[in-house]
């Protein structure tokens, strides 16, 4: 086929345009600021880059050249979006609601298939058991990202378009190894936290975390573009299905002797203002903005996944955190002993 990605410089779009590729497809990668398109192994994958603005009409082209781009991709891949947590809701809707609405006006102009990457966490605070073909609810979210996310599901549902919406959970490195080319978002507050700069979280005693694999998701990605036709209308999950408990999280990071293990704090006892200055600040930044995934219990379902693809994410659990944690060491992004 003949995919168009968008957000191709990202981790998720890079990596989903190294697999479509190494499948055999021709692949072009929208990218904004940055024009590389790099796989998750940080090789350049063999693409045709195009820049473009999601935020903007017609992604700031003129309208000849979104005519030549619509009319000659079969499909696209919606990966484009901020990810940040702590944008203003301007920011959020440029982005996250106009990006989906400006790629969704692409695809109906050419007629293609369209793939939307939202996040499983468009439950809020919904906790049990969260399956595929319910909608996101109307409040509860911990964040702009989450609420934005949810809105650009309803886009995409409205459309006209054979469509289908694929849900991530936290993503993180790849099984085998851990091996992930950047280190953010996640792994910042992750950084803070081990090396004992962020020393309090806020947890409910019963939060899990749902940290799944790069590979499988992007693998899952590439199963729903090509097996469009039995996922149209679909939303899919794409996570470990494996919640981590948020206590077994902090194990992880204290079986290490160069880190420390958080105490989680119930949220009704939690001041951050009676945090020492350092940690309040860095709580505050970064730490903080995450804090919401300590205090959930969501079981994603990926029961339609599996049912179209055959296939679900490997075990996770302990072991494997403790991987992603090896290849942060490795890789210099955290001391070692």
């Amino acid at each position: 086929m003949r995919i168009l990605v968008t957000g191709a410089a990202g981790l998720l779009g890079g990596e989903t345009c190294a697999k479509l590729v190494a499948a055999g497809h021709e692949v072009t990668a929208l990218v904004h600021r940055n024009p590389d398109v790099l796989a998750n192994d940080g090789s350049r994958v063999a693409v045709e880059p195009i820049v473009g603005d999601v935020s903007l009409e017609m992604f700031g082209w003129s309208e000849d050249r979104f005519a030549q781009v619509a009319a000659s991709h079969d499909a696209l891949i919606h990966c484009a979006a901020t990810v940040r947590f702590d944008l203003a809701e301007e920011d959020y809707r440029a982005v996250n609601v106009g990006g989906v609405s400006n790629a969704l006006a692409l695809a109906e102009a050419g007629g293609m298939d369209f793939l939307h990457v939202s996040t499983a966490y468009v439950c809020g605070d919904t906790d049990g058991i969260i399956r595929e073909n319910k909608p996101p609810p109307q409040a509860g979210f911990a964040n702009g990202y989450e609420a934005s996310k949810a809105t650009g599901e309803g886009l995409v549902r409205a459309s006209s378009l054979r469509w289908a919406i694929a849900r991530p959970s936290i993503v993180v490195g790849e099984y085998e190894r851990g091996a992930i080319r950047q280190f953010d978002t996640t792994y910042a507050a992750f950084k803070l936290i081990a090396e004992g700069r962020v020393r309090h979280m806020p947890a409910r005693a019963d939060g899990t975390l749902d940290f799944v694999p790069l590979d499988h998701v992007v693998q899952g990605l590439v199963t729903l573009v090509e097996r469009m036709e039995d996922a149209a209308g679909g939303t899919f999950h794409l996570v470990s299905g494996q919640p981590l408990p948020v206590e077994q999280f902090a194990d992880a990071i204290g079986a290490y002797p160069q880190f420390h293990r958080p105490e989680l704090v119930a949220p009704e006892d939690f001041d951050p203002a009676a945090l020492p200055p350092l940690e309040r600040r860095l709580y505050k930044r970064v730490a903080g903005l995450y804090a919401s995934y300590f205090q959930r219990d969501p079981h994603f379902s990926d029961a339609e996944f599996r049912a179209i693809s055959g296939r679900g994410c490997p075990p996770t659990g302990q072991s494997y955190i403790r991987r992603l944690i090896d290849y942060c060491i490795a890789s210099g992004f955290l001391p070692e002993a």
